[in-house]
């Protein structure tokens, strides 16, 4: 290996290290973390999606840091509470800040 192609490994190395340490401090989070953030939240969509028995898909979820953060409207109280709870089921989540909103839906008679 030439000193060309050494230094130029040694460029792309220090490139990637400071992008990540980077992403870390404008974030809070690793790699790591954010990667298994990613994954909690796909675990917490499909269970919530899962759930047949209501009408869950409108339901907005992020994870920081394995703490989920549920948003968007449900029908009732028990379908907030419903979906609180199959959040903090998920594996690796820390906890759950639910933020939806029940609206009741006008009936069109």
């Amino acid at each position: 290996m030439g000193a060309s192609q050494v230094l130029s490994v040694l460029m792309v190395s220090a490139m990637v290290f400071s992008l990540a340490s980077g992403c870390r401090s404008m974030t809070g989070r690793s790699a790591g973390r954010y990667i298994d953030d990613k994954g909690i939240a796909a675990s917490v969509k499909t269970k919530l999606t899962g759930e047949q028995a209501s009408n869950l898909t409108r339901i907005g979820v992020n994870v920081v840091n394995g703490t989920v953060y549920l948003n968007g409207t449900v029908d009732s109280a028990e379908q907030k509470t419903h979906a609180a709870e199959v959040a903090s089921r998920v594996e690796g989540v820390k906890g759950v800040v639910n933020q939806i909103e029940v609206v009741q839906r006008k009936s069109t008679n």
